[in-house]
């Protein structure tokens, strides 16, 4: 069963690019607009829960204030 998460997603330009970063799991990712950063960063999350271990899962997420 999958399971569906909410996660926050900043995008920032810098230089001539954008840089997304997701800080409940410091995971970032980079590209040439918006939509190309938001959309990296969201390949970044979905490879990350397929090949991270549990305990390293629970010990990068936290809550953001």
């Amino acid at each position: 069963m999958k399971q569906i998460h909410q996660f926050t997603a900043i995008i920032e330009r810098e230089d001539n690019s954008y840089v997304a970063l997701c800080p409940e799991l410091d995971i970032a990712s980079q590209g040439n607009s918006v939509e190309e950063a938001k959309n990296n960063l969201i390949e970044a999350l979905q490879l990350f829960f397929v090949v991270a271990e549990p305990s390293e899962i629970q010990s990068r997420l936290h809550e953001v204030t």
